[in-house]
């Protein structure tokens, strides 16, 4: 079974494993967005790949975190409005926390 992925009402994060998770830049073109996940996706096998190769393994990090940053997962966040950054908290400690108890709730409900 493939858990659900899900996104907070606002679209600036995912949930996995309630864990947020910023999400990607939704000003971003379907094409460039595209592009940008093929280069992480690439940089992602390029680390694996990279076993016992400190030099291969930090240059794919380094593609890696440049993915990344291009997403708007990382970085200054692409938000404008001064909300405060919540990347990699758990929910259940955020502004986030009712409504993801909500959504829990409704989920189990649901099964």
């Amino acid at each position: 079974m493939t858990a659900r992925v899900l996104t907070t009402p606002d679209g600036r994060y995912i949930v996995v494993d309630g864990r947020l998770w910023r999400a990607a830049d939704p000003r971003l073109s379907a094409a460039d967005k595209e592009q940008a996940v093929s280069e992480l996706m690439a940089a992602r096998r390029a680390v694996r790949a990279a076993a016992g190769d400190a030099d291969a393994l930090r240059d794919a990090r380094r593609r890696v975190d440049a993915a990344k940053r291009r997403l708007g997962e990382r970085g200054p966040v692409w938000w404008s409005d001064g909300a405060p950054d919540y990347n990699r908290r758990m929910v259940a400690r955020t502004p986030y926390a009712a409504w993801f108890q909500e959504r829990d709730a409704q989920d189990r409900c649901e099964e």
